[in-house]
């Protein structure tokens, strides 16, 4: 007996999504749910793929089962296929286990030939809709599934259009279409050498093989490399009996969402097209009505979806995207899936459902994803700044808005140049007047997409919304030439790499660049609510690595809980500094050394006091001087033309001598590899007064602080520790120098010291460490680039990204934790430094403190708190949260 390769809608359930796909799963259960479903069946991905395996033959069985549930679908809907009197139609389409919107194909109308035309025009008593019907499988069969170029089709058609008063497809007459119907089957029998086949059963195998192929279509293809998407999963194939949309006006077609998909508002959200099928809709061809327009229209078909709406949304338990066709004032739903949502809208939703008692607050914390989180982060246009260019006269119009957010970039008008100019590194905005599943490359390369058709439930619209991109679509006032590389707007030209501003939030259209502002996460309520259901659960501390007070201000609004790595370096490298910084390093004795250093002492002081403020009752993490100091003095190839120059032309003798001076400077602190060389604690061994002159300025900051009443905890870093004994040396001279200074001031402050664990051998001798550090902070970058021998300036520019593109590591080491090397230190260093010092504090401040997935592995080996920046809290605070339910168990 062959294997099950095709399941009864009445036989399937939403849990046999990976069998089914997510299209298919969702009909059985809607189906078994007694919901107005139109009768069919799917072919499973395990079919999809057993004939890829058989070098595109279908499997041993299947075609029999195929035939076999056809004779239960003929039961269910009276009719018969191939039948001349009472004929079955049926749509065959796509359904992967993951949404992938237009990436596959689908074929409607499957069953119509020049005999069941007569019997479909006979019984639905319109002729007009029959050729209609009959002009749609023509076409799309030869684009979809001979391969045919779409457009020598859509030329006939728009050239009857122009003929009609309304320049539309529902003006187009009877005889019209008669003769659409003959110009399509001369098309494809000139292009393909062979007549549109008239048997209705050779049409669904081929039909069905063109879906299978399209698995592995070019769109499908790059759609699953840009999110993640396995090959191996397949492709389902529903075949469904055919309702009608297009039968007249008291018919239609719609797509529309249980909740506003742009700002997760309670409402219905969508489009109705009446008089139409439903690929109309999504091709974003002709401008739909809202979906309250159908409430006007129908009322009765309005409330009845309304009710499916509401019980699919309870049943599925999240936001639902759906399809329905009616077809002479009768409902049917014709799919439901999960909506595609703007980052805003999911976490509006997911709060929502919460206190609807539709899902729990750990459901909440999952469903939301730190991108989208991130998202909410991204600026927005500056109000006044649009305002005046709108005074300016550069809105240029007002489409509708389909996907939120501002995005400013060079008008692209083809998108595989816009791949090309992004990838180049230029921010583009992808100008089409569609979009289509082939443009899908360049549109999420994008900064934003903008078209002159279609409308909410487009293509653009649903894909843009997906990946978080500004989208205004059906700007009906632009007239775009793709050939020409413009679009005329009210006489005005913008031309291929103009630069140009959209909206999405507004749908507005601006010519020129727009100045954005930061987000004001106080009014986001609804983000304020679930981070804070995201404290409640993680264990994980969030820190942020911050430098200046207005960081510090910056990141402790955003919910960060201390400051896990302040660099002191920065301050060195302000103008006013550098003289007592230069004379620092070129100083030929210790009391030289210590008057440059006593001059920078006080401007030291004043950058931890501004910090110590702004973190009020919070740790704050100080690094000392880490660079090597040779970044301070000026450019060695520099200094060698200007004193080549010099030399030359004989001029100004005194300035170089004192270049002379600088460069024999320069050349004696120079370095193969400055990286490894005289930096970290090896500077503050081998400058004596140096380090102790930052703790001194760190204590006296803390002291007066304190004096003030603000409660200062501060933690003195140690960086680039490789052997015990260096950890020993600067912490002993160093505590002297904060007790001297505590005693002087007559304050004690909280204080401890530690190390950055940055070097293999530190993790390796993390418990000898442990004896001198009260916390480990591991810096992962430095960690990184030590543990796989990579200079990361070097490998990101000239291998790393080829390495991952080639699949030779599986993503860039240092964007997320490399788990099984540096993480594998990570851990030795951890359970070897809790073994000297059980209480010792662990932290990361690499960037690796604010990626979602390192943050996972984090919580699992046990640190106390990660670090990120400023921008980045928000989303470790979420990550963190799911770290922990995600192994609570653990």
């Amino acid at each position: 007996m062959s294997k099950k390769w095709v399941y009864l809608f009445s036989e399937g359930n939403k849990d046999m999504r990976d069998l089914l796909g997510g299209k298919g799963a969702g009909l059985a259960e809607m189906t078994n749910a007694g919901l107005p479903v139109p009768p069919g069946f799917t072919c499973t991905t395990e079919a999809c793929l057993a004939y890829f395996e058989a070098g595109k033959k279908f499997p041993e069985g299947f075609w029999e089962q195929v035939q076999e549930a056809m004779k239960v679908v003929e039961e269910q809907s009276g009719k018969k296929f191939g039948d001349p009197e009472n004929p079955l139609l049926v749509s065959v389409r796509s359904g992967a286990r993951v949404s992938m919107p237009g990436m596959m194909e689908t074929v409607l109308n499957v069953g119509l030939n020049s005999e069941t035309l007569k019997g479909l025009a006979k019984l639905s008593g319109n002729e007009r809709f029959a050729y209609d019907s009959y002009r749609r499988l023509i076409s799309m069969f030869g684009r979809i599934v001979k391969g045919l170029d779409g457009a020598l089709f859509d030329e006939v058609l728009e050239a009857y259009k122009a003929k009609t008063e309304g320049g539309r497809d529902t003006d187009l007459t009877v005889d019209m279409l008669k003769e659409i119907v003959a110009e399509y089957k001369r098309i494809y029998k000139e292009n393909l050498g062979e007549e549109f086949p008239e048997d209705v059963w050779q049409q669904l195998w081929q039909a069905i093989e063109a879906v299978f192929d399209s698995w592995f279509g070019e769109k499908a293809v790059t759609y699953r490399r840009l999110n993640n998407m396995s090959d191996e999963w397949g492709t389902a194939v529903n075949i469904v009996t055919m309702v009608f949309g297009n039968m007249g006006e008291d018919s239609g077609t719609g797509v529309a969402f249980t909740r506003n998909p742009n700002t997760g508002e309670k409402e219905l959200y969508g489009e109705y097209l009446p008089n139409a099928q439903g690929e109309d809709v999504v091709a974003g061809i002709r401008t739909p009505i809202k979906i309250a327009e159908l409430e006007r229209r129908h009322p009765e078909i309005y409330k009845q979806f309304a009710q499916v709406a509401e019980m699919l949304e309870r049943h599925y338990r999240d936001m639902q995207d759906v399809e329905f066709t009616v077809e002479r004032g009768r409902l049917w739903i014709l799919q439901t899936r999960t909506g595609k949502r703007t980052a805003r809208a999911a976490i509006k939703i997911a709060v929502d459902m919460v206190n609807e008692g539709i899902i729990s607050k750990e459901e909440a914390l999952l469903r939301v994803t730190p991108e989208q989180v991130d998202v909410m982060l991204h600026p927005r246009f500056d109000p006044e700044a649009k305002e005046a260019a709108k005074a300016r006269g550069d809105l240029l119009a007002v489409g509708l808005n389909a996907s939120p957010g501002a995005a400013t970039g060079v008008a692209i008008f083809d998108a595989k140049r816009a791949m090309q100019r992004a990838e180049a590194g230029e921010s583009v905005i992808l100008v089409r007047p569609e979009t289509s599943p082939e443009d899908v490359g360049g549109m999420l390369l994008s900064k934003g997409v903008l078209t002159q058709h279609g409308g909410a439930t487009s293509h653009a619209a649903v894909v843009a919304r997906g990946n978080n991109l500004p989208c205004v679509v059906g700007c009906e006032d632009l007239d775009i030439d793709v050939e020409a590389r413009q679009f005329t707007v009210n006489g005005r030209v913008i031309k291929e790499g103009d630069v140009i501003s959209i909206d999405g939030t507004t749908g507005e259209v601006f010519a020129g660049s727009i100045p954005t502002i930061d987000v004001d996460l106080s009014k986001e309520q609804e983000l304020a609510t679930l981070l804070g259901w995201a404290d409640q659960v993680r264990k994980l501390g969030v820190y942020t690595n911050a430098d200046y007070p207005r960081d510090a201000r910056r990141a402790r609004a955003f919910g960060a809980e201390g400051i896990g790595l302040c660099r002191t370096e920065h301050m060195f490298f302000e103008e006013e500094r550098r003289p007592a910084v230069v004379g620092m390093i070129m100083a030929r004795t210790d009391e030289e050394r210590a008057k440059y250093l006593e001059e920078l002492l006080p401007y030291q002081r004043e950058d931890f006091e501004g910090i110590f403020e702004a973190m009020d009752g919070l740790p704050v993490i100080i690094r000392l001087i880490d660079p090597p100091m040779h970044e301070f003095l000026p450019k060695r190839e520099d200094l060698i033309e200007e004193v080549t120059r010099l030399r030359c032309s004989g001029e100004n003798p005194e300035e170089l001598a004192e270049k002379e001076k600088m460069l024999r400077l320069v050349e004696s602190l120079w370095e193969v590899n400055p990286m490894m060389g005289l930096r970290g604690c090896r500077a503050g061994l081998m400058y004596p007064g140096l380090t102790e002159m930052q703790v001194r300025a760190i204590f006296q900051a803390g002291c007066r602080q304190a004096k003030k009443g603000v409660d200062v905890h501060v933690e003195i870093m140690i960086p680039l520790v490789s052997h015990v004994n260096e950890l020993k040396e600067e912490r002993n001279k160093l505590e002297k120098v904060a007790k001297e200074v505590m005693q002087e001031e007559g304050v004690e402050i909280d204080y401890k010291f530690g190390t950055m664990i940055e070097i293999p051998r530190a993790a390796l001798t993390a418990d000898q460490l442990a004896e001198y550090a009260e916390f480990f902070s591991f810096g992962t970058n430095d960690l990184t680039q030590m543990t796989f021998g990579f200079s990361r300036d070097d490998a990101e520019g000239k291998f790393l990204l080829e390495y991952v593109n080639r699949g030779i590591l599986p993503r860039n080491p240092f964007q997320s934790l490399d788990q099984e090397g540096v993480g594998k230190l990570v851990k030795i260093a951890v359970e070897a430094g809790r073994k000297t010092r059980p209480d010792i504090e662990l932290g990361v401040c690499g960037e690796h403190g604010g990626d979602p997935d390192s943050i996972d592995f984090f919580h699992q080996v046990g640190l106390t708190y990660v670090s990120c920046s400023p921008y980045r809290v928000p989303i470790a605070r979420l990550a963190a949260a799911q770290a922990a339910l995600r192994h609570k168990d653990a």
